[in-house]
């Protein structure tokens, strides 16, 4: 099959941010992917202009990439059949995951690009230390317990179920997963309910990882407006019934929206009446900025068969990866027997620790909704004094600007943007409909000053894009981060 140049653009990632010309950075990324197999024999490599268009460079970088590999025999290279990678086609190893979310984790760090693809606290709070001191303690004393817990730990199902109770859902233990962080539960949602080629309602633009975990086990994605706007019409629509729904009510990722209690009453009703499936995410509900309302209750409060999903990463740290699934007891004892066979149970001082955190989790969060609403500010306010063309909503919550581009598209402008020393990740792939390519998503949980590079940096990428900014940006300088 070919590999189309958005989808090779995406795998190539980090590729223009080392030192050298752009033509043996893109070569060497090239090589790499050749070498370990993700570019397998007989790929069908895209044609230099398409693959220069989405990398926003010049022809001539690609060509002389494509020439410095066919030398080395890596590629082959034939007037009227194209570029393709050497070696006779066979069907080689699976794919892996070409979603730049996920992509950039697993760049190197110390390569002096401002990485805001990925957002969650970058340092463990104090009360976390103080967790682990207790779950310590506790460990002290375990006696006959092999560790292995599928559903999760006891005590932390208990804590979860009673923060699903203290926000108005009465829950009991066992209606709660614990899962090795959010996207471990989506990843085990999708394989409890998808089947090869069934159909996923999502949100359009949505969280990026959903997608791949639903693309992971074959799913059809049919993408709704953001809020599922059309869901009833497209259940009382003749054909084959979706297997699952999903979507983000709360500080939506990427637009920040949120979604009002009647809307998440008439969803719940008519998912529990079609008796679909409806995954309401909420891993970043607690973020609510100082100063807003409350967010209403999760649709769990209107609906039975509505299922929550949730985890610590965006409102403790990204290291704890602890997470879970809120839902009916059937829902959570095939959740334990699909685990059972991949991983015999979670962490267990990890546990243990989350069982301590979560009753202060939303005491930890209203301490830092000011700190989160200063940061979002101040990058609006940057952008907006640098970029006055942008259009750059106000959130509520939640930890992402959702940005439109005056003109081009954000996975071109993505590539300009890496070379000025930013990672954005480009909305087109956040859509499942193929939409959103004017967008880009942006988190500011940096630190004002960083926020403050982001925005020159960016006004330089866009000066070079070929768009106006509403003042002179001089070129930018190194800035370690």
């Amino acid at each position: 099959m070919p590999m189309g140049p958005a989808e090779l653009a995406d795998r190539l990632g980090r590729w223009s941010a080392g030192r050298g010309p752009l033509y043996l950075l893109l070569a060497a990324r090239l090589r790499r992917l050749v070498d370990e197999g993700e570019l397998p024999p007989g790929t069908a490599l895209p044609p230099d202009r398409a693959l220069a268009s989405a990398l926003a460079v010049g022809r001539g970088t690609v060509v002389a990439a494509y020439e410095q590999l066919s030398v080395e025999g890596r590629i082959v290279r034939r007037q009227g059949s194209g570029t393709r990678v050497a070696g006779p086609a066979h069907p080689g190893p699976r794919k892996t995951t070409n979603a730049p979310v996920f992509l950039h984790l697993l760049e190197p760090q110390d390569d002096d690009v401002i990485v805001l693809t990925c957002a969650a606290p970058t340092s463990p709070p104090p009360m976390l230390l103080t967790a682990y001191e207790r779950a310590l303690s506790q460990l002290a004393t375990v006696t006959d317990d092999l560790g292995y817990h599928p559903s999760g730990h006891w005590r932390l199902r208990q804590a979860v179920a009673d923060h699903y109770t203290r926000r108005g859902v009465p829950t009991v233990p066992e209606q709660v997963f614990i899962t090795g962080g959010g996207q471990q539960a989506l990843s085990l949602l999708a394989r409890a309910f998808v089947q090869p080629g069934g159909t996923v309602l999502v949100e359009a633009p949505t969280y990026p990882g959903a997608l791949e975990a639903f693309r992971e086990h074959a799913a059809s994605l049919e993408a709704l407006p953001v809020g599922l706007e059309g869901f009833e019409a497209r259940l009382r629509t003749p054909g084959r019934r979706p297997e699952l729904a999903y979507l983000v009510a709360t500080h939506h990722n990427p637009t920040g929206a949120v979604l009002p209690s009647l809307a998440r009453r008439r969803l719940a009703a008519a998912a529990a009446a079609a008796g679909v499936p409806l995954i309401d995410d909420e891993v970043l509900a607690p973020l609510t900025f100082s100063g807003e309302q409350p967010a209403p209750p999760p649709l769990a409060a209107f609906g039975d068969t509505a299922i929550s999903m949730g985890s610590l990463s965006k409102s403790v740290w990204g290291g704890l990866r602890v997470g879970w699934v809120r839902a009916a007891q059937p829902v959570i004892n095939r959740l334990a027997r699909l685990r059972a066979v991949h991983d015999l149970g979670g962490n267990h001082p990890a546990q243990l620790a989350a069982a301590e955190l979560l009753p202060g989790v939303e005491d930890l969060c209203r301490e830092t909704a000011a700190v989160r609403r200063a940061r979002h500010d101040h990058l609006r306010a940057e952008l907006t004094r640098r970029l006055p063309q942008w259009r750059i909503p106000a959130a509520a919550g939640g930890q992402t600007l959702w940005v439109r581009l005056p003109h081009g598209d954000g996975d071109s402008f993505a590539q300009t943007a890496l070379r000025h020393g930013v990672a954005v990740l480009p909305g087109s792939g956040l859509d499942a409909a193929g939409g959103s390519k004017e967008y880009i998503r942006l988190h500011f949980l940096a630190d004002p000053d960083t926020l403050t590079e982001v925005a020159r940096r960016l006004a330089a990428a866009w000066q070079a894009y070929g768009g106006e900014t509403g003042r002179d940006v001089p070129a930018p300088r190194a800035m370690a981060v």
